[in-house]
């Protein structure tokens, strides 16, 4: 495993022309919501759930991806290939290595069954019980290192993909509101794409969206 992950590394880094766009969200509409979901969760039974960040983070991004569909494609020699389906990779650790179970047409699906649909792939990623479609495709990835009190960092494409979001931790900052100081939950993000693909303002565009998306959740309930 590891020397397909070193081979495959080498070669995004080697034959993809990188560059990166970083934007801080504010998150604090983001965890009340979550609180709020999770609040009216039923305790058990099939119905029941637990939101993480990460989860809400999924869905976010997939909606932005559905209303910016050149940012869900890839580069070919022929042609640069859209995806009808906004199908998420997410980046799990496991004691080999790294692996990227896939939330299929994420942007079709609620938050409380992405939630669970996580929670599933992840744990059978970690017990190596993953079938291979289950991880190999996805038009997009997202890499989330917020839960090690990461501040910032930049992923590297995991293609044919175009584009990753490397996800940091939130934590309490201090910003400027109507001119004046406050405090705020923020988390950076640093979007790593293929500019073969996707240029610095579609790039930028994608990140403003997600960043009304994330700062504005409620539509992420529609």
């Amino acid at each position: 495993m590891r020397r397909v992950i070193a081979r495959r590394l080498a070669e995004s880094k080697a034959t993809i022309p990188h560059f990166y766009v970083s934007m801080d969200f504010e998150l604090d509409a983001l965890l009340k919501l979550r609180g709020q979901l999770n609040a009216a969760s039923p305790k058990d039974g099939p119905g029941a759930f637990k939101l993480s960040v990460n989860d809400l983070v999924i869905k976010a991004v997939a909606v932005a991806l559905r209303r910016f569909p050149r940012c869900n494609a890839s580069w070919t020699e022929d042609a640069i290939v859209e995806y009808a389906d906004v199908d998420v990779s997410v980046a799990v650790s496991i004691p080999d290595g790294l692996i990227t179970p896939i939330i299929r047409k994420a942007d079709q699906k609620g938050v409380a069954a992405i939630s669970n649909e996580m929670k599933d792939l992840a744990a059978r990623a970690k017990s190596g019980k993953l079938k291979p479609e289950e991880f190999q495709g996805g038009g997009f990835s997202i890499s989330n290192m917020g839960m090690y009190g990461v501040r910032d960092f930049s992923a590297i494409i995991n293609p044919p993909q175009a584009g990753i979001l490397a996800v940091s931790a939130g934590e309490q900052r201090p910003v400027v509101k109507d001119g004046q100081l406050a405090v705020a939950t923020v988390m950076t993000c640093t979007l790593s794409v293929d500019h073969r693909v996707i240029d610095g303002a579609l790039a930028a565009e994608f990140m403003q969206g997600l960043k009304r998306i994330i700062e504005e959740p409620l539509s992420l309930m529609l």
